[in-house]
């Protein structure tokens, strides 16, 4: 009798289990990267002297690459993060905040912030006289409304 009660007990721990471990499989299934088009319109327009030229478009990605008279001084992207812990991670400590998000330097040459805890907006300096401040300004010209309205 006790052994049916054991085999019982281990049948529900091993059936609650696989019920945990396929809603959790569930949930990441439906949680995929946006397609990178979504995020076109989303990018500054072109103005004052700059053209935004776009350069890639993938499951997750889009890039563009920001000129000035023709060179290129900047490169700006939005990635689609979601289901990648480290992305974020780097985020969480931040102090720094643009345009009410945080925000983290990427090496010396690249700026980036987070966006609805899935997006990150990024610029990089590709010419010297491209600086951080310039970089700031330009995340700040991202339609970063429409961006978090994407996010579940």
């Amino acid at each position: 009798m006790r052994s049916l009660v054991l085999l019982r007990l281990t049948l529900a721990t091993a059936l609650a289990f696989a019920v945990v471990a396929t809603t959790a499989c569930s949930k990441q299934a439906l949680a995929k990267p946006l397609p990178g088009g979504v995020f076109n319109k989303l990018f500054p327009k072109a103005q004052a002297g700059y053209d935004v030229v776009f350069t890639q478009e993938k499951e997750g990605f889009a890039q563009a690459a920001l000129k000035k008279a023709g060179s290129e001084v900047a490169m700006l992207s939005i990635s689609d993060v979601v289901g990648n812990g480290d992305a974020t991670a780097k985020f969480a400590q931040s102090a720094e905040k643009i345009a009410d998000q945080p925000a983290v330097a990427n090496g010396s040459q690249g700026t980036a912030i987070l966006v609805a805890n899935r997006f990150q907006v990024q610029v990089r300096s590709k010419a010297d006289s491209f600086t951080a401040d310039d970089r700031k300004a330009w995340i700040e010209r991202f339609s970063l409304g429409d961006l978090k309205a994407l996010a579940p």
